[in-house]
C-alpha cells in the first residue's frame, strides 16, 4: 500500500505526514508539493517526494502515478481557483487508478451557508462521481483561526466578535491531522462522511474557558459586522481579506458551524477537553514570543 498526501508542506500537511510516520513506515508514504525543495527533510528520511501543481494536471497524473490512497488537503484561493484546482486533482486520481480518496472538506458542507463552502461541495460531488471509495473528512474550525484573538487578550484587549450566539466545534489542527492519518491508514473508512465537530462553544463561552485557564475575566465586545470590519482594519488586515473574516463571523451566527458530532472520538478513541486544547494553544502561542 502507498499513501500520498497533497499539500505536505502546509501547516495541516506537515502534521498529517508526521501523524502517519507514527505509524507507517517512510517507504509507504509519497508527498506531492509544489516546490520540492521545501520537503528536502521528508526526501531525507525515506519519504518520497514528487512534485505536482494543482493547476498543471499533467504534474498530477505523475504524481498520482502507482497510489493506492490519497489524501487531498483542500487548496487556498478564491472558490472559483479552488473548484478547478481540486476538480483536476480529482480527475487525475481517477485516471491514475487510486482506489481511495480521503478530503479535507468543511463542516456540513452540503447544507452549509457557509461563504468557504461551494469549493467542498463541488469537490465532494466530483469525487463520488468517480466512483473511488471516499471519505469526507469536514473540519469544523481550527482554534489556531483565533490566535489573533487570544493574543490581544493576553496584551488585555476584551474578545471582539460579531458572531452572536452562533456555535462553533473548534479543535487544534493536531486532533483534526490524527483523524486525517488514521483514515488514511486504517480499515473501514470507505464512503464515510466524518462530521470533525469538537465541543459546541459560543464566543462567550470560549472566552469564559480562556479566562479559567489565564486566571482573569475576558470580557467580551460583541459588535456590528460594520464595526467589526472597522476593528479590524484598525488591526491592519489587508482590504480584500476583510469581507471575508466579517463573511466567517456571519456564517457563525448564522449556525453554520453548529455541528454536533462524536466523530472524532469515534476515529481517535478519545474526546478533545476544551482547558486541554486551549491551555496547548497558549503554551504554543508563548514559546513563539
Amino acid at each position: 500500500m502507498k499513501i500520498l498526501v497533497t499539500g505536505a508542506t502546509g501547516k495541516l500537511g506537515s502534521k498529517i505526514v508526521e501523524a502517519i510516520l507514527k505509524t507507517l513506515p517512510a517507504s509507504k508514504l509519497a508527498v506531492s508539493v509544489r516546490n520540492a525543495e521545501k520537503a528536502e527533510g521528508l526526501r531525507a528520511r525515506g519519504v518520497e517526494v514528487r512534485q505536482a501543481d494543482f493547476d498543471h494536471p499533467e504534474t498530477l497524473d505523475k504524481a498520482f502515478e502507482g497510489i493506492d490512497r490519497l489524501l487531498i488537503i483542500s487548496a487556498d484561493g478564491d472558490n472559483e481557483t479552488r473548484i478547478h484546482q481540486h476538480t483536476n486533482a480529482v480527475q487525475a486520481a481517477e485516471r491514475a487508478g487510486v482506489k481511495f480518496i480521503a478530503y479535507t472538506s468543511l463542516a456540513n458542507a452540503k447544507e452549509s451557508e457557509n461563504l468557504m463552502a461551494p469549493p467542498h461541495v463541488a469537490t465532494e460531488e466530483s469525487i463520488m462521481k468517480t466512483g473511488i471509495p471516499y471519505s469526507f473528512l469536514r473540519n469544523n474550525w481550527y482554534f489556531e483561526n483565533e490566535i489573533g484573538s487570544i493574543q490581544g487578550v493576553l496584551a488585555g484587549a476584551p474578545w471582539v466578535t460579531s458572531a452572536g450566539e452562533g456555535k462553533v466545534g473548534w479543535a487544534l489542527q493536531q486532533d483534526y491531522a490524527d483523524a486525517a492519518a488514521a483514515v488514511l491508514v486504517g480499515d473501514g473508512h470507505d464512503n464515510t462522511v466524518y462530521e470533525l465537530s469538537g465541543p459546541l462553544l459560543t464566543q462567550e463561552e470560549l472566552a469564559s474557558a480562556l479566562g479559567d485557564i489565564l486566571g482573569k475575566e475576558v470580557p467580551v465586545q460583541q459588535v456590528s459586522d460594520e464595526k467589526y470590519a472597522e476593528i479590524m482594519k484598525g488591526l491592519g488586515l489587508p482590504d480584500f481579506v476583510i469581507p471575508i473574516v466579517v463573511g466567517i463571523q456571519e456564517s457563525i451566527r448564522n449556525g453554520s458551524l453548529e455541528v454536533e458530532s462524536n466523530d472524532f472520538e469515534k476515529i481517535l478513541g478519545r474526546t478533545l477537553p476544551i482547558n486541554e486544547s486551549l491551555n496547548q494553544l497558549i503554551n504554543t502561542i508563548s514559546q513563539t514570543k
